[in-house]
């Protein structure tokens, strides 16, 4: 079934109004008919909204709401990801598989090992591309809300905005205790905020991880015996924060 994700201005009582980009794609692309069902989340809430088609006009699709559904498809906690920024088009490949596994927001951290170096207007457009990105995978994965991708940030800032999560956590190749990663993990209530950060290519600088644990008692913890890439780390949390909240 196609999902949408609409803007709330759209909606006026039990109707939707579709216009736009999804207006083409749903009239040209897919060929839908009046009769024919949406799903639809609106950003702002887990719900699904289901609404049928009525009629396909020069200027808009008009849609009829038929049932809300209580969607029950994210994460019972809310993770935040501070990524250090990747070489290339990794950050792109991030944003989305991140967004497929449930994760809240991300914030691009730029950090003293990276060597992706973005001037202000670079920040912005990246930053709307990442977003982009974040949206049409969350369209695909129908989640109900769209995470929000942060402009970049630099280290300092990253962990002044972690200190108001309930959970600060840092993977780090010299944590050796997978014991405590593993009672870090199973002690995570739902409705925690969780802030995960992500060293870039070159790994952490040391002076970065004790300004996290000085400034905001951030753990760092271990995901194995293995060296993971930067790309792979973030996903690696994600999917054990599906494991411990979601797999019962």
């Amino acid at each position: 079934m196609t999902h949408l994700f609409v803007d709330p201005a759209d909606t006026v009582g039990d109707t939707l109004i579709i216009n736009g980009a999804d207006y083409n794609h749903i009239k040209n692309v897919l060929r839908m008919k009046p009769g024919d069902e949406l799903s639809v989340s609106n950003g702002a809430d887990a719900r699904e909204y289901r609404y049928g088609i009525e009629e396909i006009r020069e200027d808009g699709i008009v849609c009829r709401l038929r049932f809300i559904k209580e969607a029950d498809v994210e994460l019972p906690v809310k993770m935040t990801l501070f990524q250090g920024l990747p070489k290339g088009e990794k950050m792109e490949w991030i944003v989305q598989k991140c967004t497929e596994l449930g994760v809240f927001s991300i914030v691009p951290v730029e950090m003293s090992r990276c060597v992706m170096k973005l001037d202000e207007s670079r920040k912005r457009k990246k930053t709307s591309r990442w977003q982009s990105i974040a949206e049409a995978a969350a369209q695909q994965s129908r989640r109900g809300i769209v995470p929000v991708v942060h402009e970049p940030v630099s280290m300092a800032e990253a962990v002044e905005m972690a200190k108001a999560m309930d959970v600060r956590l840092l993977p780090y190749e010299r944590a050796e205790n997978g014991r405590g990663t593993r009672e870090i993990f199973g002690s995570i209530r739902p409705g925690s905020t969780v802030a995960v950060f992500i060293g870039p290519e070159g790994g952490f600088a040391p002076e970065e991880v004790d300004l996290a644990q000085e400034r905001a008692d951030v753990q760092p913890i271990t995901l194995g015996r293995r060296i993971l890439r930067t790309e792979t780390a973030g996903m690696t949390v994600l999917s054990w924060l599906i494991y411990t909240q979601e797999i019962q």
